[in-house]
């Protein structure tokens, strides 16, 4: 963030808006970086959105989250000036080790593409409408979701009031949403990136990353010629253009891809020293994770490109927390994952709706609303096969002050009754808490989740330790527990990703204010949250990608292999479950029972050497031991294997 001198000068015509350098900063909006906006005054941007809402309940709300900001960093800075009194030289020490041990893992190998449709939403409508093309237009009535560029060198922009972009631009023609036709170009798109990466990750309706390592291999290409092959493909066959980057991983292939818009591509070539150079002066707010409030807290320690991150190493961790210090030193190194995978791949955190309305007060319509999203979110919930054992309930007043509940059902909850019945009290009990309580978003969430599918079981963690074996050794860090843990990387980019979703609801909110709008409740429904790294932002459709034989994969070919028995079996859901029913039957336990009554004890699981169970967590090795000892006596002299070393071979192969 640039400083607030050179960022917002004082005002000698208006000393009180002088006061709020950093609140009109941060009235700019989530989408401050988008391209398009180079040569624009963001100044007098500034302004106009500064004067068009003071005075709102939102800029009020927008003043005080400010206040609180600017006493955290506060705080950081205070902290920052006692620790230079310290000798810090042992912090340093171990921050470049920490860095030497991440440059081992540093993989070259890929070549990872970043692909971005060039104002998607804009674009889609402007085939079906030509006049648009030359006339600034944006996608969105209350809040803008898409400009044309024509519209961007106004200074308008995507999570902006409508009101405040045509103050911007008066001329400027705002259209309604249309998401089912842009599902529709975006299925086209996703045709074509297929037959370069089957198994393409859709980040959002507009964006996807690809890995086309073995593409360019098999083709005899390059990657700069095949990314330009893949955009005239997208070209010719569904008439929008398409921007990309090319890199050695996701993290700088998705920096590159802004880098030549609209209708470009960039790359970052995959060495070393170049890929530093790069990030060297690459401005914080450019990598993907750092939104507007961790901007500014680095910007006040001094860190302003990721280059400076190195500078400040000794005292990250103390600053700013452990994930956050390992975060920023990827940055500053320019590493990220390698591994490109469908989106629906990807570990779900959580289940959740909410939805804004105008201010409400009557406890029976708040019964009634919090009943109807109940509703919706069984509705999620069946539709993605998932149970949650914490349920949290989700409020913001009409002072936009946003509070949560949660509680744990003695079981994990599906149907909107269990729902509605664990949530009420926490409803109510908000109710006395806050006398006349007026709200204007509600929102539930389950977390914990269980998985109600009917596919294979996972008794070991099996599918989890192959997932953390098939990472690269860039997105593994070793943790206190030897087990293998993923980067923070992907809590920085969910955090990103939760901050513009905030801040488009309270946009919404904003221009709710400012604009004629219906009495009727204004539903900005939020679905399916999933906190990891998928790159996938909520406030928007998601489009899974296809997984052309990724049952294959899973279960290992034509069999799988028996967890209890290790017996290979039909790859069929209804035939191996009736084969793990048979195993775990009570016939079997009777069956180890009566070779115990003979003195043929079998081996315990404390016999097993501590090493075997790595990768298995404590809560799992009940559930192995009890497997494994209901397993016949004849299953352990198969193949020759008998005895201890033949239990050792087949449980820990």
């Amino acid at each position: 963030m640039p400083s607030e001198t050179e960022s917002h000068p004082e005002s000698s015509e208006d000393p009180a808006a002088s006061q709020h350098h950093t609140l009109k900063y941060q009235l700019l909006g989530p989408s401050l970086t988008k391209s398009g906006q180079d040569n624009v005054d963001q100044q007098k941007v500034s302004d106009i959105i500064y004067n068009a809402s003071k005075g709102s309940k939102f800029f009020n709300n927008e003043e005080a989250r400010d206040r609180v900001l600017t006493e955290k960093v506060s705080r950081i800075l205070a902290k920052k000036r006692e620790l230079e009194r310290l000798d810090l030289s042992h912090h340093c020490r171990r921050a470049d080790e920490y860095i030497a041990e991440l440059e081992l893992s540093r993989d070259l190998s890929q070549v990872v593409v970043h692909i971005d449709c060039d104002a998607f939403y804009a674009a889609v409508e402007e085939l079906d409408r030509p006049e648009l093309k030359n006339v600034p237009f944006a996608v969105g009535k209350g809040v803008l979701t898409t400009c044309n560029y024509h519209a961007r060198k106004f200074g308008c922009r995507s999570g902006m009031a409508s009101f405040v972009a045509l103050k911007l631009c008066p001329q400027l023609v705002c259209l309604p949403l249309n998401f089912d036709k842009y599902s529709a170009k975006a299925e086209e798109v996703r045709d074509i990136l297929a037959d370069y990466d089957p198994r393409f990750e859709s980040a959002s309706i507009d964006e996807a990353y690809l890995n086309i390592t073995e593409y360019c291999k098999i083709h005899g290409m390059t990657p700069e010629d095949a990314v330009q092959q893949l955009r005239r493909e997208v070209y010719e066959k569904t008439k929008i253009t398409v921007s990309a980057g090319i890199a050695a991983n996701a993290k700088l292939a998705k920096i590159a891809s802004n880098k030549n818009k609209p209708n470009g591509q960039f790359v970052i070539p995959s060495d070393r020293l170049t890929i530093m150079e790069f990030m060297r002066n690459l401005p914080t707010r450019k990598v993907n994770g750092v939104g507007r409030v961790f901007e500014r807290e680095l910007d006040a320690v001094g860190i302003k490109t990721c280059g400076d991150i190195y500078t400040h190493r000794a005292t990250l961790s103390k600053l700013f927390g452990i994930k956050a210090f390992q975060f920023l030193i990827s940055c500053y190194l320019g590493l990220g994952r390698t591994k490109i995978q469908p989106a629906q791949e990807y570990e779900r955190k959580s289940v959740g709706t909410e939805s804004t309305f105008r201010d409400m007060s009557d406890p029976a319509e708040l019964r009634s609303k919090l009943r109807r999203t109940a509703e919706e979110l069984e509705g999620d919930l069946e539709r993605t096969q998932f149970k949650g054992r914490t349920l949290v309930l989700k409020i913001k007043l009409h002072t936009y002050e946003v509070l949560t509940r949660q509680v744990a059902p003695p079981k994990a909850v599906q149907i909107a009754n269990d729902l509605y019945k664990y949530a009420l009290p926490m409803l109510t009990k908000l109710e006395k808490e806050i006398p006349n309580m007026k709200l204007r978003l509600m929102g539930l969430r389950v977390t914990h989740l269980v998985s109600t599918k009917k596919g294979g079981i996972d008794f070991f963690g099996a599918n989890r330790r192959i997932v953390c074996s098939n990472l690269t050794p860039s997105q593994n860090k070793p943790s206190s527990d030897d087990e293998w843990e993923v980067w923070p990387e992907q809590e920085f980019e969910a955090a990103e990703r939760q901050e513009k979703i905030d801040d488009m609801n309270e946009t919404e909110s904003l221009s709710q204010e400012n604009c004629d709008q219906p009495d009727d409740v204004i539903d900005q429904h939020i679905s399916e949250s999933n906190e990891v790294e998928s790159g996938r932002q909520r406030y928007w459709p998601r489009l899974a990608s296809p997984s052309s034989g990724s049952n294959e994969r899973e279960s290992g070919g034509d069999f799988f292999e028996c967890p209890v028995c290790s017996r290979p079996q039909p790859a069929d859901d209804a035939t191996f479950n009736a084969h793990i029913d048979f195993c775990l039957s009570k016939q079997t336990i009777r069956d180890v029972a009566r070779g115990a009554d003979t003195g043929k004890d079998l081996p315990s699981v404390s016999d097993t050497p501590k090493s075997k169970w790595a990768g298995l967590s404590t809560s799992r090795k009940p559930l192995v031991q009890a497997k494994k000892r209901a397993r016949p006596r004849e299953n352990y002299n198969n193949n020759n294997m008998d005895g201890e070393e033949g239990v050792k071979k087949r449980f820990f192969a």
